[in-house]
């Protein structure tokens, strides 16, 4: 499986929230993570940031934040030029959806749990 950089919007250091499930599960895979939240913390070392820090190489961005949050990301969401964006359950939005694929930028909804423990990330 090939290695992709990914971006958690949403982490949480909360072993019970999926954010925090799918950092240490990406990591397992041998995927790079780096994580943004409304708290800084960590997760296995990975540091959570607040913010929106300057990356490059990004392949794919996973969402753990409603629809109502994600507002304030669009601009650097396409900014980053992601390969493609998953929209985990409760964070689906056809507004950003749009504006991603206006930009090339792959969506799916989807579980980024269940694509990876599938072997389909």
């Amino acid at each position: 499986m090939k290695q992709k950089k990914t971006l958690v919007i949403g982490a949480s250091e909360d072993p019970t929230r999926y954010s925090y499930l799918a950092v240490k599960k990406l990591l397992t895979y041998g995927h790079e993570v780096i994580a943004i939240g409304k708290k800084e913390g960590s997760i296995d070392n990975i540091p959570i940031i607040k913010g929106q820090p300057s990356i490059t190489d990004i392949d794919t961005i996973t969402l753990y934040i409603n629809p109502t949050h994600q507002t304030a990301y669009y601009d650097y969401i396409i900014s980053l030029k992601p390969a493609r964006i998953i929209f985990n359950p409760g964070t689906e939005n056809n507004q950003l959806a749009s504006l991603a694929q206006k930009n090339n930028i792959e969506t799916e909804e989807a579980c980024t749990l269940v694509m990876l423990s599938t072997g389909q990330y």
